[in-house]
């Protein structure tokens, strides 16, 4: 049969008998006495909580996974990395794909070879120029001439160029020479110039070409177009005049 327990000692059965001290009680329509971290903190897990063992350990540690990648002749694993946690709540930025080819801008129907335009930008801005020519880049060339009122060969865009109803005959100037490449090569020129120190007379021989080159291209196309622009009247006053308004003047209703 059944053996025979062991009789409870008188402690156990005064136990049993007196009601259990609950550790957290309801006090009215289901709030209780001590919240959800109180009550946490009462019952002391916070203490016994983190206590594993080595092999709980490694078996919650998470396993990293591995992708195989070409890698010069053969293929290696490589970790992926792990995906965040969060994410940001900002847009990442993108760097956006360029899906055209850069050409050059279309000639203003406005604007033709020999047609006088005004400047709006630069240390020239207001002065009159002879448009000759659209560059490979889609710059203008232009000229003041320099004779008549200061502004050398130079690139503008036509973005800040007025057009003009005014032209002037460009047809015997000889423009071949003038590309882009010459304003780069003009441009460096002028800076090491600027920052020679004392070197052999051959560099400086060679500085001082490059320079002299330069203005006598200008005197060259000055010449061709000074003829030009004597051979009609008030024109050479009109070119050497500044462009400016006044008062009750708007650019949008003036016809030029």
């Amino acid at each position: 049969g059944r053996p025979k327990s062991s009789p409870r000692t008188e402690a156990q059965q005064h136990a049993t008998e007196m009601p259990r001290k609950l550790r957290n009680w309801e006090l009215e329509g289901g709030v209780m006495r001590y919240g959800r971290s109180a009550s946490y903190h009462r019952s002391g897990k916070w203490a016994v909580k983190n206590r594993k063992t080595a092999a709980d350990a490694a078996a919650a540690k998470p396993k990293r996974t591995t992708t195989s990648k070409q890698f010069q002749k053969g293929t290696r694993d490589v970790v992926r990395p792990k995906d965040p946690r969060h994410y940001t709540v900002e847009r990442a930025q993108r760097r956006l794909k360029r899906r055209f080819t850069p050409k050059a801008a279309r000639l203003r129907a406005s604007i033709a070879p020999g047609t006088v335009l005004i400047l709006l930008a630069s240390r020239h801005r207001g002065k009159r120029v002879v448009f000759l020519k659209q560059l490979e880049s889609g710059l203008l060339l232009v000229t003041g001439p320099y004779a008549v009122n200061g502004v050398p060969l130079r690139r503008v865009n036509q973005a800040f160029v007025i057009a003009t109803s005014t032209s002037v005959d460009v047809a015997g100037v000889n423009l071949d020479k003038f590309d882009d490449k010459y304003f780069k090569e003009s441009a460096a020129a002028g800076k090491e110039e600027h920052d020679k120190k004392e070197g052999d007379a051959a560099d400086d021989e060679r500085k001082y070409v490059l320079v002299k080159a330069r203005k006598d291209d200008q005197k060259a196309v000055d010449a061709a177009l000074g003829k030009k622009i004597d051979a009609v009247p008030q024109l050479r006053k009109y070119l050497g005049a500044k462009f400016t308004l006044t008062n009750g003047q708007h650019p949008h209703t003036m016809r030029f």
